[in-house]
């Protein structure tokens, strides 16, 4: 599908990192740290971690290292990126979309934390949704679909009626393993082959159809 696309959907699930907020500067600040810390490559290290939680990408960098260390080391990590909003700013087209999916059906659905969540979505101006599926709300971290399933349960709206947006692998492999359409946001996404790909936000309009439907014009 090319970025010249008309999707329809009931409802609307959205990813943060990378898709409404660009805070690939303290990520990266932060996970290059962990990486010198470990010994291990930082430029590895960064191809793994974009759409995942800290302890799911731990465990594939760290393999032999028990879980309960790589949780352990997740909740410092996350206090961590919560103090550090340097850099932090919408992703281009962020607020005017924001704004427009007012009164229509959309949640949240992130690998952050909800205090890390709260935290870069009022450092980039941009409103919470009310419906927010966090790591907390989960067991098991993108790509396992379980967070977007979960998203459109609390809309009420089925699966198949949903489009994700993402930019990481791991995000879009889970909004395709949630049986949804996916459009991907930037560069990231692009390699990974989503339904549909966007620069950013400004290439997408939505149009409210009267039917409780919502058309998204891309290009």
């Amino acid at each position: 599908m090319t970025a010249t696309a008309v999707l329809t959907a009931r409802a609307l699930l959205l990813d943060m990192d990378g898709t409404l907020v660009n805070s690939d500067a303290v990520v990266d600040r932060i996970w290059r740290r962990w990486a010198d810390r470990h010994g291990l490559d930082g430029d590895e290290v960064m191809k793994v971690v974009h759409g995942r939680q800290g302890h799911a990408s731990m465990a594939l960098l760290l393999p032999d290292r028990p879980q309960e260390q790589n949780i352990a080391e997740n909740a410092r990590m996350l206090a961590e990126e919560t103090s550090d909003m340097d850099g932090v700013v919408p992703v281009p087209g962020a607020p005017e979309f924001m704004a427009a999916l007012r009164g229509l059906p959309h949640a949240l659905v992130t690998s952050a934390d909800v205090g890390l969540s709260t935290a870069r979505m009022a450092a980039a101006g941009l409103p919470l949704p009310d419906v927010r599926v966090t790591a907390e709300s989960v067991g098991a971290s993108k790509p396992d679909p379980e967070g977007f399933l979960k998203g459109a349960a609390e809309l009420g709206v089925e699966p198949a009626d949903c489009v994700v947006f993402e930019d990481s692998g791991a995000g879009i492999a889970a909004g395709r393993a949630a049986g949804m359409r996916v459009i991907g946001i930037g560069p990231r996404a692009a390699v990974h082959e989503p339904d549909a790909v966007v620069r950013d936000l400004t290439g997408i309009r939505v149009e409210p159809v009267g039917d409780g439907t919502v058309r998204l014009h891309l290009g």
